[in-house]
């Protein structure tokens, strides 16, 4: 068969806790890491900041002190292992761009162990036990997309995930599968009630990006308490049906496989040719913060 006939790309995502220190965090990625590639990964992505504590819930600046120039140490110690392993990783880090100045990053590693690249958080939280304006300074570099070894592919981080306009920014830039870094949990004081609430809409808003831009979604969540927070875990992939293709538990530690067939993308595309039929002059409202009366 030729390429074109066979365009399928594993993916992993690596839900884990927090290891009790960024060396630890690291080290132990990079055994979920190995241990994905030999289940016959290509595409590998860790959770938000996954080698710190979710740190946000709290204001505390000794905090900072945990965040790395990007590229720099952790991504240098990535890219040797995805030479090694021949597979591209996607690492969300904590960025220390300047003094005062830091970014919730993901960083993007082909599979030859090039840097290609970083996509910083553009849409920021603030909410008790969430307190992320305190830290991160909102992204500046656009949506972007790479074209690696295994194919076309952005990320977006968290927060990002509830907004259609950057899964569609990203997929009008050519993105295939979109990959979700993500830290989201339930509070005590709202599961009950709440919580299974809270949890449909966060995967069901990313299914309708996969339906409305005719690509594979991925979510890699954290699991585990860390202070009052209950990460919900349930890291998921949702193909461009939006149908959930693997999913992950609440509250163990887990490697999500998903085979994504970008060939069966690509004819899905043209039978629902949702971009060719975008009304784009009549989007203008989009850049305005809301549509007033007149």
């Amino acid at each position: 068969m030729s390429a074109a006939t066979t365009r399928k790309v594993r993916i992993a995502l690596i839900q884990g806790r927090e290891q009790g220190s960024q060396a630890a965090d690291l080290d132990y990625t990079i055994a979920r890491i190995r241990e994905a590639a030999a289940g016959g990964a290509q595409v590998i992505c860790t959770q938000e900041m996954f080698n710190t504590p979710y740190f946000c819930r709290t204001q505390d600046t000794e905090m900072f002190d945990l965040a790395e120039p990007i590229p720099g140490p952790t991504t240098d110690v990535l890219a040797k292992v995805a030479g090694e392993l021949g597979v591209v990783i996607i690492a969300a880090l904590f960025e220390r761009r300047a003094s005062g100045v830091y970014h919730n990053t993901a960083a993007v590693i082909d599979a030859d162990g090039t840097y290609l690249g970083k996509y910083r958080k553009m849409h920021i939280p603030q909410d008790p036990g969430f307190e992320e304006k305190f830290y991160f300074t909102p992204g500046d570099l656009g949506y972007k997309v790479w074209d690696t070894k295994f194919g076309k592919i952005s990320v977006l981080i968290c927060w990002d995930q509830w907004y259609p306009e950057a899964a569609r920014m990203a997929a009008l830039a050519g993105a295939e599968i979109i990959f979700y870094p993500t830290a989201i949990g339930w509070l005590p004081e709202e599961k009950a009630e709440l919580g299974e609430a809270q949890h449909t809409a966060w995967e069901t808003v990313q299914r309708g990006h996969a339906v409305a831009n005719g690509c594979y979604v991925a979510a890699v969540n954290r699991t585990g308490t860390e202070g009052e927070t209950e990460f919900w875990g349930q890291s998921f992939v949702a193909d461009f049906y939006g149908q959930i293709v693997e999913r992950a538990p609440v509250s163990d530690e887990a490697i999500v496989l998903a085979d994504c067939d970008l060939k069966a993308l690509e004819d899905m595309r043209r039978i629902w040719p949702f971009f060719r039929d975008r009304r784009i002059d009549s989007f203008s409202g989009l850049t305005r913060r809301m549509i007033d009366d007149e």
